[in-house]
């Protein structure tokens, strides 16, 4: 890939961080997409859910569910799992971006799980210029978070659940914007989450209610000067999620589920005077700060919808479609896949269609999830 194309994502990425949000006007309407620093966190890690419209806050319990509501681990039916996905990014413009994860969970016994994981984030490699076009060097910038959690039953029908992070962001370490040195920016962050799952009868058929919600990347900000007065939000999230799994027959099962998702950060302004909020702060004042009152603060909740299908517990198939509000960033998408389990191995694939002219870096990739499963805690 050429120099040039890869110094255009960079320095979008940068500025993105530095300038946090811009508004502007669309056919006599204000665009105000919500935007905070390292985004990545906000990127889903598995391909099951990523064939679902990028929704799991509710669905049932793989060593993924850290990501999307650690208590729901607390019903995992293995002693143990262990999760690899590879995720390409942008690979439409370049072929060196991508996101890594790894994710782990242990039984510890009937009550309790525990779990950890791993993401990476690679921006590839990037050329710097300065302002005369000549090279000062080049630069490998990369993100990553590291997590441990814990989830608890508290009772037969409902758990929760923490995830503690670590969050590490080196962009452009060494090179100078606006008089400062760049610096790699660090945060820590915790999400805490509930979760209920019942069993039901539907029509004869044996079902599974799950409900959960999630308040994700609860933490402190991020900068990357060392102006202190210049720090940025990390995305703190409400999500809620619903799922219900359905057993048609011995060998017939079919899942419906719905996620909705709020960032709990600051509206952004022109003023930038939201920027000094405290993090506590913001995330109350998230709710009501919007401009345009009651109905802009709704179009920034996203939604997602999916089904799952499985054969014989073995063959999967998957859709979702993923909304988000055309003055709240635009995304709008179709997900499809593919789920393979055979023993303790499982193999998960996801595809995104778009359906607007708004960009996705996910647009028409393939992306994949190895997964392990270990024996049943009943056999403990």
């Amino acid at each position: 890939m050429r120099l040039l194309h890869k110094s255009v994502v960079a320095i979008a990425t940068i500025a993105a961080i530095q300038l946090n949000a811009q508004t502007i006007s669309k056919n006599g309407r204000v665009i105000s997409t919500v935007t905070t620093a390292v985004p990545f966190l906000r990127i889903i890690p598995d391909a099951r859910s990523g064939s679902m419209g990028d929704l799991g806050i509710g669905i049932s319990p793989d060593a993924n569910g850290w990501y999307h509501c650690p208590a729901k681990m607390a019903f995992m039916e293995k002693t143990g799992a262990l999760s690899f996905t590879y995720t390409p990014w942008l690979q439409q413009i370049v072929n060196d971006i991508y996101l890594a994860s790894i994710y782990g969970s242990y039984r510890v016994d009937e009550m309790q799980t525990i779990g950890a994981s791993l993401r990476y984030f690679s921006l590839g490699t990037i050329q710097f210029t300065n302002i005369a076009g000549q090279s000062t060097g080049s630069f490998r910038p990369n993100e990553f978070a590291v997590d441990a959690g814990y989830a608890r039953k508290l009772s037969e029908t409902f758990s929760g659940g923490i995830m503690m992070r670590f969050i590490y962001s080196n962009l452009a370490t060494g090179q100078q914007v606006s008089g400062q040195t760049i610096r790699p920016g660090t945060s820590a962050a915790a999400d805490v989450s509930f979760h209920y799952r019942n069993e039901l009868k539907i029509s004869g058929m044996d079902s599974d209610l799950g409900i959960g919600v999630n308040f994700s990347n609860i933490g402190s900000k991020i900068t990357y000067t060392a102006d202190a007065q210049n720090k940025d939000f990390i995305p703190a999230n409400f999500g809620l999620g619903t799922s219900l799994n359905m057993e048609l027959d011995e060998y017939n099962e079919f899942m419906l589920a719905i996620d909705v998702n709020k960032l709990m950060v600051p509206t952004p302004d022109s003023s930038l005077e939201y920027r000094q909020q405290s993090v506590v702060s913001s995330i109350f004042s998230s709710w009501s700060d919007a401009a345009g009152g009651f109905s802009e603060e709704l179009s920034e909740f996203t939604f997602a919808v999916g089904a799952e299908y499985w054969y014989d517990k073995q063959f999967a198939v998957r859709a979702g479609y993923f909304n988000e509000h055309s003055l709240k960033g635009n995304r709008k998408f179709l997900t499809v896949g593919l789920g393979l389990k055979y023993n303790v191995f499982g193999l998960n694939f996801s595809y995104l269609v778009p359906t607007t002219n708004q960009r996705n870096p996910l647009d028409n990739t393939l992306r994949f999830s190895l997964l392990f499963d270990f024996k049943d805690s009943s056999q403990n």
